[in-house]
């Protein structure tokens, strides 16, 4: 593995919004469905919670290079 497959991105590929989770997943190493449940379930309350962080991320996240 390379220094640059290891580095957090906004995927470009398995993404339904704006990559965040795709990229969380491919960071981690697990299905990107994990964070877009959590994010759901932070929805779910009140909005807040799950939106936020999202958008916190999609933000401080770059997007992911031309594969």
């Amino acid at each position: 593995m390379t220094p640059s497959e290891n580095k957090l991105r906004r995927s470009r590929h398995n993404r339904i919004v704006a990559g965040v989770c795709g990229g969380l997943g491919e960071f981690f190493v697990i299905s990107a469905f994990w964070f877009r449940l959590l994010f759901v379930i932070l929805l779910i309350p009140s909005g807040v919670p799950g939106l936020v962080p999202y958008i916190i991320l999609w933000v401080i996240i770059p997007k992911a290079g031309r594969d």
